[in-house]
C-alpha cells in the first residue's frame, strides 16, 4: 500500500529541493529522517517535515508499521512564481522571480 503526503506552495526553488530528493529515494523512513536531520539545507528541514507527515498518515489513517515503510518517491513540482521588482541604477528596475514548489513523498511498504 502507498501513503502520500503533499506541501504545496513552499517558498523555496524546486532546484535546491531535488538536490537532496536522490539521497533519501529508496532508504526505509527511519534512515532518511536521520540523514534529513543532519542536513545542513533549509530544504532538508522541509522535506523531514513532509517525510513524518507520510508516516504519520500511514499509522493514523492506514494502521500500516511505520518501520516498515520506505521512502519509494520523491516529486518535486514547481509551484507558482511570485514576481517582485528591485530598484535599480537610472530609475529601471530588475525582476526578482520568488519560486515555489509542490513538494510530494510517497510512501510504500518493504517487498521482502
Amino acid at each position: 500500500m502507498e501513503v502520500k503526503a503533499i506541501s504545496r506552495y513552499v517558498r523555496i526553488s524546486p532546484q535546491k529541493v531535488r538536490m537532496i530528493a536522490g539521497a533519501i529515494k529508496g532508504k526505509p523512513v527511519e534512515t532518511a529522517l536521520g540523514i534529513l536531520t543532519f542536513m545542513p539545507q533549509k530544504s532538508a528541514g522541509i522535506v523531514e517535515k513532509i517525510v513524518r507527515s507520510a508516516a504519520s498518515n500511514a499509522d493514523h489513517n492506514h494502521g500500516l508499521d511505520v518501520d516498515s515503510l520506505i521512502v519509494d518517491n520523491l516529486i518535486v513540482d514547481q509551484g507558482p512564481t511570485l514576481k517582485r521588482f528591485r530598484a535599480r541604477a537610472r530609475g529601471r528596475g530588475a525582476r526578482i522571480l520568488k519560486k515555489t514548489s509542490h513538494i510530494t513523498v510517497v510512501l510504500a511498504e518493504k517487498t521482502s
